[in-house]
């Protein structure tokens, strides 16, 4: 505690109070203080001890070394922008610990984080999309990035795009938040999804974060991802996401077919399934190829798959993912190698994966020599 002092250490009380939605008063009886003494400690004229730190913390919901960590340098712009006095969103918060944990554990050098695999973006030579044929050309030079032919669906999206150093993080965060988030790191990147959504919202937004990941935006949070008609980039980054996951000529191809062999219905169904996208967004990556007119846009907007489709179609349904509480498999990897090689303490691993594996899922504690003692002491 000795290295920030009580200001700013209040400072940063009062932010993550107000991120909670407690009022001092709220936080105060949380912890058994009152309402001037939480005046005094957020103002910085009343320093606050260990143990009512540890109190706060807890009430607030957050780690205790939340508040000794310093803010990934884009997320700190993004706030300056906005106004010194911003308190930042949930999912803003949720950003900036992910992005401090994958930097925590990629200081410890661990290689199965594999966020060197970011030089591949860096060499890409990627401009930022000036008109909506160029965000298909973009989506073209992605697809070739991630080694995903054209013609393919792409079946786990969060897993493809972490082979180009973006990490992809999901939290359940309710419904009248942010679709996703991302933040850019010195090198690679962390985006979190908002897993309430459906299989299909989610890869679309995750899609959208990937755009402005190869086009190097610092920080970005995403509210109601494909709902950007009056600012260009989004709407040119939402045209991106539909084109990734909805290739122009396979796309153009098997509608066709499936329309006149199958009908309206089914040929959206089978495609929607095949390229794991909401009905939704089929049905405006339709109208903006021109292979439907409006009134089978509608329609197809208004579609839903079935258990009987499901079975009638013999549809493959794959594991969703995104699902929940996840935390990107390299990431996931480089913490368990980090426990065998006792460089973390389990307890702490278990905080980096987020509640995904508990005590008996970590590798076993490896039995030590009688005469291992030597090396700690000669």
């Amino acid at each position: 505690m000795a290295d920030i002092d009580a200001r700013l250490l209040g400072g940063r009380i009062r932010d993550a109070r107000k991120r909670a939605g407690l009022s001092q008063d709220d936080l105060g009886r949380e912890v058994g203080l009152e309402r001037t003494v939480m005046n005094k400690i957020e103002s910085g004229v009343r320093k606050v001890t260990a143990l009512e730190l540890a109190d706060v913390a807890a009430a607030i919901g957050v780690r205790m070394s939340t508040f000794f960590e310093e803010s990934v340098p884009a997320l700190v712009a993004h706030r300056s922008s906005q106004g010194l006095d911003t308190a930042d969103s949930q999912i803003d918060t949720l950003l900036a610990r992910f992005a401090n944990e994958v930097q925590f554990v990629a200081s410890l050098g661990v290689d199965e984080l594999k966020l060197d695999a970011a030089d591949k973006v860096a060499e890409a030579d990627i401009a930022r999309p000036a008109t909506a044929p160029e965000a298909e050309v973009l989506a073209a030079k992605a697809r070739d990035l991630l080694g995903i032919p054209a013609d393919e669906p792409i079946r786990q999206l969060s897993a493809c795009v972490a082979e180009v150093g973006l990490l992809a993080f999901s939290r359940d965060i309710g419904h009248d938040t942010a679709d996703a988030g991302t933040i850019l790191l010195p090198r690679g990147g962390v985006s979190l999804v908002n897993s309430h959504m459906k299989v299909g919202r989610r890869r679309l937004a995750l899609a959208h974060e990937f755009g402005h990941y190869l086009i190097a935006d610092p920080y970005t949070v995403d509210w109601r991802v494909a709902n950007h008609p009056d600012i260009p980039m989004e709407s040119r980054l939402d045209r991106f996401a539909r084109a990734l996951l909805l290739p122009r000529e396979v796309v153009s191809q098997q509608w066709s077919e499936k329309f006149k062999r199958s009908g309206e219905r089914t040929a959206a169904i089978l495609l929607a399934s095949a390229f794991r996208v909401d009905m939704a967004t089929l049905a405006t990556r339709l109208k903006e190829l021109g292979l439907a007119s409006s009134e089978t846009v509608a329609a197809v907007r208004g579609y839903r798959t079935t258990q009987t489709d499901i079975l009638d179609l013999n549809l493959n349904i794959p594991l969703e993912e995104m699902t929940g509480t996840t935390v990107p498999r390299p990431f996931a990897r480089a913490v368990l190698r980090l426990v065998r090689d006792e460089r973390i303490s389990r307890e702490r691993a278990l905080d980096l994966l987020q509640g995904t594996f508990d005590e008996t899922d970590l590798p076993a504690v490896r039995e030590r020599r009688a005469d291992e003692i030597w090396d700690f002491v000669s």
